[in-house]
């Protein structure tokens, strides 16, 4: 797919996919949206001191480069599994500005994240261990369990058949007792189709320019 850099609200990246009429992040946000929904909503309310992330659209790797931040401030150890269908060139990649907002000096390793190799567990840091897998969501059959899930794919509108209820009963059937899945998109639909595949869901308030997110809990 091809891809316009663009500047949100907050100042950070994001991209823009002419084919689909939609950006990667939030238009009031990207840093931002990522930290409310996935972050604070999601990873850091898991308890584990080793926590299993699954992530359905690796997309800028924006998400990934939070988390590893995280891992490296509360010292919990994060196995990240990553799953995209169309990766964005590396040298577009570091053509966003998210390391320089974040952590300036872990640009290295925002460029690793981007420039590891697809398919495989690659060690980070210490603390975090990425596999970015290149695949098709809607065939995808983990191999492992998982503690938290960011389903951060484009829109129910331009991608409906990411968000069925079949698939979030797989997502359901391979997390873990108490496991978390957040996502951006709180519309009755998506809702309904997480209850029923397992999950108790909550709306929880949304970012800057956003009503309402979703948060299911296994």
């Amino acid at each position: 797919m091809s891809t316009e850099l663009m500047v949100t609200e907050d100042g950070s990246h994001t991209l823009f996919v002419s084919e689909i009429d939609e950006c990667y992040h939030s238009s009031h946000g990207a840093i931002q949206e990522s930290r409310h929904i996935f972050i604070e909503a999601g990873l850091k309310q898991s308890k584990k001191n080793e926590i299993h992330v699954l992530e359905i659209g690796f997309g800028t790797g924006l998400n990934a480069f939070m988390a590893l931040i995280e891992a490296e401030k509360s010292g919990k150890h994060i196995r990240y599994t990553s799953l995209e269908k169309y990766p964005i060139e590396a040298g577009k990649a570091m053509q966003l500005n998210y390391p320089e907002i974040l952590s300036p000096a872990n640009r290295n390793l925002f460029k690793l994240i981007h420039t590891s190799p697809w398919n495989v567990d690659v060690e980070i840091t210490g603390l975090f261990t990425l596999k970015k897998t290149e695949t098709d969501f809607t065939l995808y059959v983990p191999e492992d369990e998982f503690d938290v899930v960011f389903f951060d794919a484009f829109s129910p509108e331009k991608q409906p058949f990411m968000w069925t209820q079949e698939r979030f009963e797989m997502i359901f059937k391979h997390c873990n007792s108490g496991g978390i899945i957040t996502t951006y998109c709180a519309k009755g639909a998506v809702r309904r189709a997480m209850q029923a595949a397992g999950f108790t869901v909550e709306r929880l308030k949304g970012p800057p320019g956003k009503r309402e997110i979703l948060r299911g809990i296994r």
